[in-house]
């Protein structure tokens, strides 16, 4: 079984930049990305694609 406490995967949430609290749920490899993670999604409540940045 998995290691809870210091997954080298852990489970990350990303929330909306464009302060509509849309959220989406991923996971992410430490080893390769150590800083907080940035993607750019689409956020249905404002219709377009805006940043999403990992919160902790």
């Amino acid at each position: 079984m998995a290691r809870k406490g210091n997954d080298v995967r852990p489970i990350v949430k990303l929330r909306s930049t464009a302060g509509t609290g849309t959220t989406y749920v991923t996971r992410k490899n430490r080893r390769n990305d150590p800083d907080r993670l940035v993607l750019r999604k689409y956020d249905p409540r404002v219709r377009e694609h805006v940043e999403f940045k990992e919160e902790r």
